[in-house]
């Protein structure tokens, strides 16, 4: 039994390992990066540092900070009929670096 009990819990301590990695904040040099990112391919619809000019695009500001695979599907899949799709237009490094900007709150 007790064996039992700490495999699971070396099963539970990896599974929490690995729901962590990726979560660390972003550094300062990623977030300008995101920035640049967000210039050539978000300004124009969702505003300058993400403050949009009206009421059509969603606010980036509100984007919840924890959910990266919304994020990663609203942008990959666009969000019709506003939002087209980026896939094969932004490369999974630069979705990346849009994300540290966009987790920064602009």
């Amino acid at each position: 039994m007790t064996a039992r009990l700490a495999l699971a819990f070396a099963i539970s301590a990896a599974l929490c390992a690995a729901a962590t990695v990726g979560a660390a904040e972003p550094g300062e040099a990623e977030i300008e990066q995101g920035r640049e990112v967000y210039g050539d391919f978000c300004l124009s619809c969702h505003g300058r540092d993400m403050v949009n000019p009206g009421a059509v695009t969603f606010d980036l500001r509100k984007f919840p900070k924890d959910d990266f695979e919304r994020f990663r599907n609203a942008v990959l899949n666009g969000k019709p009929p506003a939002m087209p799709p980026w896939r094969g237009k932004i490369s999974d490094d630069d979705l990346k670096l849009l994300w540290a900007y966009v987790r920064s709150g602009g």
